[in-house]
């Protein structure tokens, strides 16, 4: 008795890549698969989607397949965080400030992973569209977005995270096989947990950040986000590699095969488990996922070890010190001079400026834009800016301190399941609260990720982090997929989908 072959959009990326290269089916067919279960899109991910550009990018696909001269994944599809410009689709990065923007270019993740330079050298991925973010990626839970709220397909009522929300909604309702997503302070990870996916952010430098809208230069980082740690391994594998003709925070490293090194046992693995991870302020529920997913890792051979990571607190206004006075510069450029939204009446220039930027960005961008001039501005520099600086440092240091000891970090994502929307809205400072286990890897530019490890009380999924030492990618991904071998929530799917 043969075994029925899973449906298309239950299939892995490795499964839907073998099953392109056999010519069991075509890349239009799986395009067309997908765009009609992204087209009755009920959580909100996509913001745009173009029929016609996916299927033409699906036939050349097809084309490649046959002639032999296809990528590693190619046919197979893949939502955009619009925050990565595309030539084919808009990019807004959530705000009205771009609405309607067609960049000239792509990001050069986007085209690592999609045809390459001139149908050459990508993996050959064809887009599907563009999904949701908070506005220029500044949020824990894409409410921010000019363009409404994403919502969580395990349950509608609360949020996916943020600010890669709609990535992490995507990928989990099975609209996608997989996405991109960017990270300044775990805005991978937190949805990855939040829906019950896979996600990692690498080593910052290791994929580029040409053609990615900037937030915060120093911190902001693409990253891969699918369904499983092997699935994560493909994408990384693709998109990351030095571009330092475009990116000068590129790091000069080369592209490394991860998917080759995913079959390591875990046996002699030290994991650090940093106290101040597991304090009062850790849910019941959440802890309790994340105890089981431990004394899995223990069973199949790791060892906890004690660390500790003693400024996580101060990690909180460190980084939102940090980031709004980058924002704030980076922002400077949306003045409706050159591109994007302009006001309609003003009477000089100064007032163009004043009123295009008062219509075209939302609260939380203004919150952040009037928090990093702050900063920035003479008599508060030294007081705050360059001290923040300073405990960044003596963050990374805590971590190099750590890894003498242990060779990956482990503990929450997020202090508790994902929560209702409009919960936190008045809230801005109880947002922020929500990424302190996130923010200290960011600070020190290590690679993270989220891996499901179960449910909360109410249902909602729990994602697991792991942190590893600079450029250590491939051994996340090991322990990641070794846990996943014998476990099997992230093979889970909301009700219905």
């Amino acid at each position: 008795m043969t075994t029925p072959t899973p449906s298309l959009h239950e299939q892995s990326l490795s499964e839907l890549a073998a099953s392109l290269h056999r010519k069991e089916v075509s890349a239009v067919e799986v395009a067309q698969h997908f765009l009609n279960r992204a087209k009755n899109d009920s959580c909100g991910a996509f913001l745009d989607i173009n029929e016609e550009i996916t299927l033409a990018q699906a036939r050349a696909s097809d084309a490649r397949i046959a002639a032999g001269t296809g990528g590693c994944l190619e046919g197979v599809p893949i939502a955009h965080k619009d925050v990565f410009v595309t030539r084919d689709f808009a990019t807004t990065a959530g705000s009205k400030m771009l609405n309607g923007y067609r960049s000239p270019f792509d990001a050069t993740v986007v085209q690592k992973l999609g045809a390459g330079v001139n149908g050459q050298g990508g993996a050959g991925m064809v887009t599907l569209g563009k999904v949701s973010c908070d506005e220029f990626a500044m949020g824990s839970s894409n409410e921010n977005s000019a363009y409404g709220a994403v919502r969580n397909p395990w349950h509608t009522e609360h949020v996916p995270g943020g600010s890669s929300g709609g990535s992490a909604a995507a990928v989990a309702a099975r609209l996608a096989p997989a996405a991109t997503g960017t990270d300044t302070g775990g805005s991978i990870r937190q949805p990855a947990s939040f829906c019950g996916i896979t996600g990692i952010k690498p080593t910052y430098g290791r994929a580029s950040r040409y053609g990615m809208i900037a937030y915060a230069s120093s911190l902001d980082q693409a990253g891969a986000m699918a369904r499983s740690a092997e699935d994560c391994a493909l994408l990384l594998s693709a998109m990351c590699g030095a571009d330092l003709d475009r990116d000068s925070t590129s790091l000069d490293v080369a592209a490394e095969n991860f998917s080759a090194q995913l079959s390591h046992p875990l046996q002699g693995l030290r994991v650090g488990i940093p106290k101040e991870f597991f304090g009062d302020g850790l849910a019941a529920d959440v802890r309790s996922a994340i105890d089981a997913a431990l004394d899995h890792l223990v069973h199949q051979g790791a060892q906890l070890v004690p660390i500790s990571l003693p400024r996580t607190e101060l990690s909180i206004p460190v980084y939102y010190i940090i980031a709004p006075a980058e924002a704030s510069s980076n922002l400077s450029r949306f003045d409706g001079v050159k591109f994007g939204h302009r006001a309609k009446d003003y009477t000089d220039l100064v007032d163009m400026y004043k009123k295009t930027r008062a219509q075209g960005f939302g609260d939380e961008v203004k919150r952040r834009i009037m928090t990093g001039a702050y900063v920035l501005s003479h008599g508060y520099y030294d007081a705050y800016y360059l001290q923040a600086q300073k405990i960044r440092r003596m963050i990374a240091d805590d971590f190099q301190r750590a890894f003498a000891d242990c060779d990956v970090i482990a503990g929450p994502v997020a202090p508790t399941v994902a929560w209702k929307l409009g919960e936190k809205a008045d809230d801005p400072i109880a947002n922020y609260l929500a990424d302190i286990f996130t923010l200290p890897a960011s600070l020190a530019g290590l690679p993270g990720m989220s891996l499901p490890v179960g449910f909360g009380d109410s249902g909602l999924p729990v994602g697991m982090q792991l942190i590893g030492n600079y450029l250590q990618e491939a051994r996340l991904l090991n322990v990641a997929h070794q846990f996943q071998l014998t476990t099997d929530h992230h093979l889970r799917t909301p009700e219905g989908v």
